[in-house]
């Protein structure tokens, strides 16, 4: 499965075309995110991209999750938003 990694700093635009691209060929996007600032830039991206992919008659599901990871050596929590398939 593929995983987008969001910042603050995305660009929802071009992050929408991408989880519309990867949606399409297959089926199924997940995307990482690490504080309010990258998570709030993943979810416009979701809210651009769904117009996208329901314009090609296909719907999405979300399902939220933390996991756990590492960035140099240090133990952080980040929210993964799985999107796949309604």
């Amino acid at each position: 499965m593929e995983t987008l990694k969001v910042s603050s700093k995305s660009n929802p635009s071009k992050v929408a075309g991408a989880i519309a691209n990867i949606f399409r060929e297959k089926g199924t996007v997940e995307i990482q995110t690490i504080g309010a600032g990258s998570l709030n830039q993943a979810i416009k991206s979701i809210i651009i991209a769904r117009s996208f992919i329901v314009t090609g008659g296909d719907d999405i599901t979300l399902v939220p999750a933390f996991s756990d990871i590492e960035i140099d050596g240090e133990s952080k929590t980040a929210i993964k938003l799985l999107l796949t398939k309604k």
